[in-house]
């Protein structure tokens, strides 16, 4: 009889660990994963050491959006995974001219931005149906899409949902379109 419990209890932690891991499988793979930011490339708004949650389910659902913040695998070594602010999207033209960003000729409103930010490259490009122009916020130490290229959507993991560390820094991020000014501005 002391067997038989002994037996039924190890059963029960057997079960719980089963079902345990199996969510943590289903979570980690398909719905949300955390990331390690490393490099200076999106301060302030993102340090080196911020732990975050990356959402994989929205893009399922819908079409990324300019200034969501991503994490995708680096186009050029895809054992890396980056993480950068979405500034163009498909079929847009992207010009960087006179220290600021250009979307189909109107001037790109960034308010995440610090103030007086050294915006670098005098670089024109087209976006194919499929891609994606992203850039660091930290623009002046950013390897982004100003040096290799438009982003290919099927790179995309997911975008970032959650700063959970370090605590002071706790934030809660949704869905924000950054605006595009009217055209009448001057380049």
């Amino acid at each position: 009889m002391a067997i038989r419990k002994f037996l039924l209890s190890v059963w029960e932690v057997v079960e719980v660990l089963l079902v345990a891991l199996v969510s943590v499988f289903i979570v980690y793979g398909f719905i949300a994963q955390p990331f390690l930011v490393q490099g200076a490339s999106m301060e302030p708004n993102f340090s080196t050491g911020n732990y975050l949650i990356v959402d994989e389910v929205t893009y399922r659902f819908r079409d990324p959006m300019r200034g969501e913040v991503i994490v995708f695998k680096n186009p050029n070594n895809e054992s890396e995974f980056y993480i950068k602010r979405i500034i163009g999207l498909p079929g847009e033209s992207v010009d960087i001219m006179a220290g600021k960003v250009w979307i189909d000729g109107a001037v790109l409103a960034e308010d995440y931005l610090p103030v007086g930010i050294d915006l670098h490259g005098e670089s024109p490009f087209k976006l194919d149906a499929d891609e994606y122009f992203v850039m660091g916020d930290n623009r002046p130490r950013s390897f982004d899409s100003r040096n290799w290229g438009p982003l290919k959507k099927d790179e995309i993991i997911g975008t970032v949902r959650l700063r959970f560390w370090p605590l002071n820094d706790f934030t809660l991020f949704s869905a924000t379109a950054s605006p595009v000014s009217d055209s009448s501005a001057s380049k």
